[in-house]
């Protein structure tokens, strides 16, 4: 078995700008490929925290296991706990923030919120349409008005 180190060497501007038309070009021919290909830190910390749930989850069943077969009741709830926690770990979410809110537009993408807008937005009428009851009596008042929806 050979060690190689691997050397990186910088691509001179032409080489750049080839690169630089080949990515235009292939997000032009077909955007949904690129936009997989595009690194993302998100996906990757997502696939972090479901290896190391599925690990710790697997540490909980051989700890219940254990704990079953010596018949020591706590061994055994300790790799119950384990593994609801490994379960809880591996598909909670994984940005700071919690879940990622936002709204379909109408070409079909996704405009994301912010933490900030959407704590404004959760007050009574500070969002741009009103507050959840507002926009509820509204459809009330249209609806009693017989202007339907």
């Amino acid at each position: 078995m050979t060690n190689r180190r691997e050397v990186t060497v910088p691509l001179s501007e032409r080489e750049q700008r080839l690169l630089e038309q080949m990515e235009e070009a292939l997000s032009a021919d077909d955007p949904k490929f690129a936009s997989h290909m595009v690194a993302d830190p998100a996906r990757a910390r997502a696939r972090r925290r479901l290896a190391l749930g599925a690990v710790l989850l697997v540490v909980g069943v051989a700890t219940l296991v254990a704990g079953i077969l010596i018949r020591v009741v706590p061994v055994g709830a300790l790799g119950f706990a384990v593994m609801v926690g490994a379960a809880a770990y591996a598909v909670s979410p994984t940005g700071p923030g919690g879940p990622s809110l936002g709204s379909v537009q109408p070409d079909g993408g996704v405009q994301r919120l912010n933490r900030r807008r959407r704590r404004r937005s959760a007050g009574r009428g500070n969002g741009p349409q009103g507050g959840f009851m507002q926009r509820v009596e509204q459809r009330w008042e249209r609806r009693r008005g017989g202007s339907g929806w």
